[in-house]
């Protein structure tokens, strides 16, 4: 038996809630497979990954996966570029559309961001940082973010894996490219794929959980399940647990099994 928690995208509340209701079902010891993006778009990003860190020094059965926006949130801090090839739209992870920001403010930092204009597919500017009194450009409020964020936090989110396996199940945060071995899986598919996987009916010979697409609620696709409920967008967390591949979504009512 296995559980599985998709994008907590900074709700520590919910996060709370879903680990309770794992508890109250498998007890304290339950093993837990967490999809990624941890970060972004919620208030408490920085309590979030201060739980999983306490999770993982106290010795909890718990399995952490990378997402695409807990890298963003780390290439930020490290290196002050906000962009990445995949953004189609060309925004910069500080826009409130990417939550980076959101992000920041549970490290102390200024919430209020202010971009040049831009058009799609170019990459947006990001101007400065202010709420009327202070004011901050791009390079002082990228120098603050890395005096803010622990460098435990950092080297925690940067050193997790892609995926993990089990007999029946293979968790990854946003998907894999049919057909392609995993061992030869391009990591940028595993943290962003959407086309080409969404639509696929292949069988990976594993039932495949995941996050990354935000649905109304998680759901099962017959070759793969969808775990992202769309917490970053404040909706519920919904917490899954498995026995083979039969999978139950954990609710105030109990377990209520999650079919194709």
């Amino acid at each position: 038996m296995i559980y599985a928690i998709g994008d907590i995208h900074g709700q520590k509340d919910m996060l709370d809630q879903a680990l309770a209701r794992i508890t109250a079902d498998g007890g304290p010891d339950a093993e837990v497979v967490f999809l990624g993006d941890y970060t972004d778009r919620g208030p408490q990003s920085r309590a979030v990954v201060d739980t999983l860190i306490s999770g993982q020094a106290e010795g909890r059965n718990w399995h952490f996966i990378k997402g695409n926006h807990d890298r963003f949130f780390t290439t930020y801090v490290r290196t002050g570029r906000g962009h990445d090839p995949r953004v189609a739209s060309g925004i910069h992870w500080l826009n409130p559309r990417l939550g980076g920001t959101n992000t920041l403010a549970s490290y102390g930092l200024l919430r209020d961001t202010h971009f040049a204009p831009h058009t799609r597919g170019e990459l947006e500017e990001f101007i400065h940082s202010g709420d009327g009194t202070t004011r901050m450009d791009a390079s002082a409020y990228h120098a603050a973010a890395q005096a803010a964020v622990p460098q435990a936090h950092l080297d925690f989110l940067d050193s997790l894996p892609l995926t993990h396996l089990t007999d029946d199940l293979l968790f990854v945060h946003a998907g894999l490219k049919p057909q392609v071995d995993l061992a030869l899986q391009d990591p940028e598919d595993l943290l962003w794929i959407r086309d080409g996987f969404l639509d696929s009916t292949h069988d990976f010979g594993r039932l495949v959980v995941h996050g990354h697409t935000a649905l109304d609620y998680p759901q099962h696709f017959g070759n793969r399940i969808d775990l992202d409920g769309g917490a970053g967008y404040d909706r519920p967390l919904i917490p899954a647990v498995f026995e083979g591949r039969n999978c139950w979504l954990l609710t105030d009512q109990g377990r209520v099994p999650l079919q194709p």
